[in-house]
């Protein structure tokens, strides 16, 4: 573990890689003490510098939601970023390259709630039917990803860098999340995910990013 200062002189490193667009040494070889709850303290206070540069936290972003991607990453659970309002951009933005150092993409699904998904640190855990009945509509996203630190990375150098979020662009379909499929969302840019295949078509292929959702949601009514 390292100190509440070394936390709070880490968030200040990424706030400022992020404004000057030049990655920082890996904060776990700056403080190699870091564990997993470092990192998140750590993604918390960047949120917090942003917010207090004006702005607004919107959502949360769930990565690391395949057992491939958590084994090549030697975690057992997902992990999660936080989404504000200036990273999102609707269908047909234009995005200036300029707000990034090395921008990827990668192919989402955007949960856009319609009312709070509830949840109390002793109350009932929170199921797929609850987000189901919180949730407006589901519609396809592009998150662009973007590193403020060297690589290679440690699990903990993604998730204390917000776990890699730097944008997302929402998709121009909505979708009952009671009755939605993905086959109809063919855009070029989602026919790399196999949407055609017989599993997208069968509403169960909404169970696990619905599910998700639930873990989420769980999880931070029980961080510290």
């Amino acid at each position: 573990m390292i100190t509440q200062a070394q936390r709070q002189q880490a968030a200040e490193a990424l706030l400022q890689a992020e404004i000057k667009r030049q990655p920082i040494q890996q904060v776990s070889k700056t403080w190699p003490d870091m564990q997993i709850e470092d990192a998140y303290a750590i993604q918390q206070l960047w949120a917090e510098g942003r917010v207090k540069a004006g702005a607004r936290v919107v959502g949360n972003k769930i990565g690391l939601t395949s057992r491939a991607m958590q084994m090549a990453s030697k975690m057992t659970e997902p992990d999660y970023g936080v989404l504000l309002d200036d990273m999102l951009y609707p269908d047909g933005a234009r995005i200036p390259a300029s707000r990034f150092h090395a921008p990827r993409l990668e192919v989402e699904l955007a949960f856009v709630l319609g009312k709070p998904l509830g949840g109390k640190p002793n109350g009932p855990k929170i199921t797929i039917y609850d987000v189901l009945d919180a949730t407006a509509y589901i519609t396809p996203a592009l998150e662009i990803i973007d590193y403020r630190t060297e690589v290679p990375r440690a699990i903990t150098d993604t998730i204390a860098d917000n776990a890699a979020a730097a944008a997302m662009v929402t998709g121009g379909v909505w979708s009952n999340p009671w009755t939605w499929t993905c086959a109809g969302w063919a855009p070029p840019c989602l026919k790399m995910v196999s949407l055609k295949s017989p599993a997208c078509r069968r509403p169960s292929w909404a169970t696990r990013p619905t599910a998700l959702c639930g873990w989420l949601t769980n999880w931070l009514c029980t961080a510290p």
